[in-house]
């Protein structure tokens, strides 16, 4: 894959790569990130990742993405936070689904390939809104989870 080459977003690359591609499973090609470890912290480590994720997708708006691209990056988000939400399966999910990094290929083909051309500068406080009411899906389901739990035991 081709660099990013606007020195604004370089870091951007940088956080998606510490969140879904640092580390490599000795012997393997298998990679996997900060993002899967810090979810097997309850609820914390959810909410971080969706953080991390939402700062990189306002970061690349306010930079210009198309908007569709924005909505693509904003479905990674949800499609990550809602399914690596729930316990176990959630954590197998997000070893394998790297939403950080498929959100910078998406960026990468905006930007050094010219796909997906546009402005999503209107589109920004309606992916703000979806982020809200997916960040209160997302408490919703742990708080659900977590009663049952409480519950069995």
């Amino acid at each position: 894959m081709q660099q990013i080459t606007n020195s604004n977003l370089k870091w951007v690359e940088r956080v998606s790569r510490l969140m879904d591609e640092q580390f490599r499973l000795p012997g393997t090609n298998f990679r996997f990130g900060l993002d899967p470890i810090l979810n097997l912290i309850p609820v914390a480590g959810d909410l971080g990742g969706f953080a991390v994720s939402t700062v990189l997708l306002l970061t690349m708006a306010k930079h210009g993405v198309s908007r569709k691209v924005l909505l693509l990056m904003t479905l990674n988000i949800i499609l990550d936070s809602t399914i690596g939400a729930i316990p176990i399966i959630g954590q197998i999910f997000d070893f394998a689904y790297k939403s950080n990094s498929r959100n910078i290929k998406l960026l990468k083909d905006h930007y050094v390939e010219g796909k997906h051309q546009g402005s999503g500068k209107g589109i920004i406080a309606w992916i703000i809104i979806i982020l809200l009411l997916s960040f209160i899906l997302v408490v919703y389901v742990l708080w659900s989870v977590l009663s049952w739990l409480i519950e069995l035991i």
